[in-house]
């Protein structure tokens, strides 16, 4: 085998160890399938949980909510007349669509400037973080997965000042985020994942 040859193939190798997954999984609607098919999410979520309390049932809800577990999820673009692009509609980034301000605030406080949006456990973790956060500025316990969602989407202090109230879609969105969370909850209960 020529050298070439044979260096070509370990760039292929080591450029092949180095990607990273930001699809979705192929079955969004299946907790078990999702785990399945990407175990490394399960270790997230269990780290998370043990680390934070937060059930995983409820990460897995939210995390579908911001992101569809696309690791690389961000806003779209805004348009001024209609073509010209001026922007993202937020900072948003990654499964748990974190801000850029709150992520600066996580890593400063936990995790540290290594931390990656785009990484399943980080996002994880900063979920855990800020659930827990929300628990001891508002009382909201960590499984209840409609209310965490509520207080996610417009932060604590809106979530105290009840912006949320005069949000239809944003209440309709979080009953479909908690009625998510319990089938999540019932599917791995099933097939012995939770």
């Amino acid at each position: 085998m020529s050298k070439i040859f044979r260096a070509l193939i370990i760039l292929v190798v080591l450029g092949s160890c180095g990607s990273r997954e930001f699809s979705a999984p192929r079955n969004l609607e299946n907790a078990c399938d999702i785990l399945t098919e990407r175990p490394q999410y399960a270790r997230a979520f269990r780290n998370a949980e043990r680390k934070y309390g937060v059930p995983t049932p409820t990460l897995m809800a939210m995390i579908y909510q911001e992101s569809k577990f696309i690791g690389d999820n961000r806003p779209p673009h805004r348009y001024a007349l209609g073509v010209i692009p001026v922007g993202r509609q937020s900072s948003a980034l990654g499964y748990s669509q974190a801000l850029d301000g709150t992520w600066a605030e996580y890593q400063r406080d936990v995790a540290g400037r290594r931390a990656d949006r785009t990484d399943i456990h980080a996002a994880a973790d900063f979920m855990g973080w800020y659930m827990t956060l929300t628990v001891a500025e508002t009382g909201v316990p960590l499984n209840d997965t409609r209310n965490q969602y509520l207080a996610y989407h417009d932060g604590r202090s809106g979530y105290k000042r009840g912006t949320w109230r005069s949000k239809s879609w944003l209440i309709r969105v979080a009953n479909e985020v908690h009625q998510r969370g319990v089938l999540y909850d019932q599917q791995l209960r099933a097939c012995g994942k939770r």
